[in-house]
């Protein structure tokens, strides 16, 4: 990464970054082990987590007969997982190969779905109806420069008394430099509003190499993604941070049971996660 974050336009930032994510679809779709997904009975690690902790704060308790919105949804396996687990589901993205992936997926398994493309900036105006969830979950607003925006969208989309979730990575795992030999602070906790420059051939999942290597994302504090969504009118319901991921940050991580995480004699120092649940007033 370039240590000197950048002013840079989000249009601009906006399709370098979705070139990456095309070229990504087709690694992704080999490393993601989508043939799991024939088992009629599959749900993704993803899912299984993320409904564990949604559930109880759902009507009836259950996902299952509810309208979701999955933003950022990528290839689609866990917005499938979702249907599976019993809810209508529609997937957001801006990636037309992802979502052609998806579509294909889904045709291939059985399973009703809508995919939208847009910029998830713009979901509100792109995507018809409104929601009992709103989902988003796993590497996706370091993506965004304006999280009063999203957040937005999110309050938008939902129907009165609807819930949103976002599971992703920590902004203090995300301030650690992955390559070092120890737990080190490298790059920022809080944003100014710059872009983080990134030129790396990897993806999180698999041994491929992207053609397009340069990204640019955003670094926002717990403080913000919290306030964004309270100043949008959510009322927050639960908070919690986690110690593992589902993908391995540094080569130092080691794998567990329910993804990765730094070496036991690390692991409590700092969060790799966290989990926000909000509701939107109403019935």
């Amino acid at each position: 990464m370039n240590d000197s974050p950048i002013g840079i336009d989000w249009e601009a930032a906006r399709a370098i970054n979705r070139d990456n994510w095309e070229d990504r679809v087709p690694l992704h779709e080999e490393a993601y082990g989508i043939s799991d997904l024939d088992d009629p009975e599959h749900l993704t690690g993803v899912i299984r987590n993320d409904l564990a902790a949604v559930e109880p704060f759902l009507p009836g308790g259950t996902v299952s007969g509810l309208d979701v919105c999955h933003l950022q949804c990528h290839i689609g396996t866990d917005t499938l997982s979702l249907a599976r687990a019993g809810a209508r589901v529609t997937g957001v993205d801006f990636s037309p190969g992802a979502l052609e992936s998806a579509a294909n997926l889904a045709e291939r398994l059985g399973i009703e779905a809508t995919w939208v493309e847009t910029d998830v900036l713009e979901a509100r105006a792109a995507v018809n109806g409104d929601f009992d969830l709103v989902y988003t979950s796993i590497g996706t607003i370091t993506w965004l420069p304006d999280l009063d925006r999203w957040a937005a969208q999110v309050a938008g989309l939902l129907r009165a008394g609807g819930t949103f979730y976002i599971r992703d990575g920590h902004p203090v795992l995300y301030a650690v430099d992955e390559h070092a030999d120890g737990l080190q602070l490298r790059y920022p906790y809080f944003g100014n509003g710059q872009a983080q420059v990134w030129d790396d051939e990897s993806t999180y999942a698999g041994d491929g190499k992207v053609a397009h290597s340069r990204t640019y994302q955003w670094a926002h504090p717990i403080s913000e993604i919290l306030n964004s969504l309270i100043g949008a009118g959510l009322e927050i319901l639960r908070v919690d941070e986690d110690k593992t991921l589902p993908w391995r940050f540094g080569r130092r991580m080691v794998e567990v049971p329910d993804g990765f995480a730094w070496p036991e004699s690390e692991r409590d120092l700092l969060p790799c996660t966290y989990t926000i649940i909000a509701r939107k007033a109403g019935r």
